[in-house]
């Protein structure tokens, strides 16, 4: 890619308004661009990011049988009046067609859709277990907006939904789903940060699980057992007389966090109403048992920016970086170089970006620096001058420089 043909460009100055480090780096260089309150376009290296993260999400998924689907994203009244959730969803999108004067919304969640969906499948034991999910955007008319893209009102989840006859093979899936979590977190290089933590929620089951990531953005307390590496959302840590559920430690620390992942025991909740059941080998009806497990892929890329940054801004690692190099020259004798290494490279289909812009070589690299390339390949006549495909590079990470061929990379 050339930067003389992208469209965005850095800005010098934000709002004093933004506090969190994700929407004063993500601004700055316009990987995001408002389009009213907490509605965004994302754009081209943003988008290249997002990309990668969801092919990360959909490698684990496959890994562990999901079988990929996509849903609409309009329902029908009729399917939330059975769960009885029309009128108690707060975040919903409730509108009327203009044509049909039918009521419908725009989907906050898929359990009104995938339950009836799967009734069309599931008749006999033999039918379980089942596993699905989909990468969709997903809308919520929220009152907590806030950090950007940690709440807003359109954004990209990953919702997965299992299937099951028994309590037993529910909780061997489960095993494996919390593997896959574990190794999405590892891939998108936040696991260190992240934490197995006990929660509460709603009406399913007593507890419900999440993966909460530190960070100083933080929208939750998070109390955790250095011991089990397990940790207790705060909403519950008195229910549990201030231990560890997996341990009993009661020297917990207290530490802020963000979800970045949840498991949601859904049991019949949503099987029952709409008669998703199955006849057992006794020939008995029963109700399907249901789990739910959710990623936000906004929220992950957030809680990604808010761990990989230091003074000089973003540092996004090698596997999630938009591109994985920037080529910039230092003296326009060395343009033509310049030109030919990033030829070389891209006919290797190696990920890199050449800074040809007409501006100054101090204005790329600080543009290099604010984007976080994680290698910027310097072409200058340190280099060149005893050796023709010798290159500066520099890492992003530490700012260790290397001087190396460049037809190694």
């Amino acid at each position: 890619m050339r930067l003389s043909n992208t469209f965005v460009k850095t800005q010098k100055q934000i709002s004093a308004e933004e506090k969190s480090i994700n929407a004063q780096l993500l601004i700055r260089w316009w990987f995001i661009s408002q389009l009213m309150a907490w509605v965004y376009t994302y754009l081209p290296m943003w988008w290249r990011v997002f990309k990668k993260i969801e092919n990360i999400i959909r490698e684990e998924m496959d890994a562990v049988w999901w079988e990929e689907i996509f849903m609409p994203s309009l329902q029908p009244k009729e399917n939330w009046e059975t769960t009885w959730r029309w009128e108690t969803v707060d975040v919903l999108f409730r509108f009327t067609s203009y044509y049909t004067k039918r009521e419908l919304a725009l989907w906050s969640t898929h359990e009104e859709i995938v339950s009836p969906l799967l009734k069309n499948y599931v008749v006999s034991y033999k039918d379980l277990p089942k596993y699905v999910y989909q990468i969709q955007n997903k809308f919520r008319d929220e009152t907590r907006a806030k950090s950007w893209i940690l709440r807003a009102r359109e954004f990209f989840m990953k919702d997965l939904y299992s299937f099951h006859k028994t309590q037993e093979d529910l909780d061997e899936y489960y095993a494996k789903v919390t593997t896959a979590y574990e190794n999405i977190f590892k891939r998108a290089w936040i696991w260190e940060q992240t934490y197995y933590t006990y929660a509460s929620w709603g009406t399913f089951s007593k507890y419900s699980h999440e993966f909460q990531t530190i960070t100083e953005a933080w929208e939750d307390l998070i109390y955790v057992c250095d011991k089990c590496r397990v940790a207790v959302n705060k909403e519950i840590i008195e229910d549990l007389n201030w231990c560890c559920p997996e341990c009993g430690n009661n020297e917990l620390r207290e530490i802020k966090a963000v979800e970045t992942g949840n498991i949601f025991k859904l049991w019949t909740k949503f099987s029952a109403p709409f008669d998703l059941s199955y006849v057992d080998e006794s020939n008995q009806k029963k109700p399907v048992i249901m789990w739910c497990y959710g990623i936000g892929l906004w929220r992950l890329m957030w809680t990604v920016v808010e761990v990989h940054h230091d003074e000089k801004w973003i540092v996004w690692p090698e596997n999630i970086a938009p591109y994985k190099y920037v080529v910039i020259w230092i003296g326009q004798a060395w343009q033509s170089k310049a030109e030919e290494i990033y030829n070389y490279l891209k006919d290797k289909w190696v990920e890199v970006v050449i800074d040809d812009r007409d501006e100054s070589t101090w204005f790329k690299f600080k543009d290099a620096d604010l984007i976080g390339y994680p290698y910027q390949i310097v072409v200058w006549d340190k280099t060149l001058a005893n050796w023709e495909n010798m290159v500066e590079l520099v890492k992003r990470a530490n700012w260790e420089k290397t001087l190396i061929d460049y037809k190694s990379l």
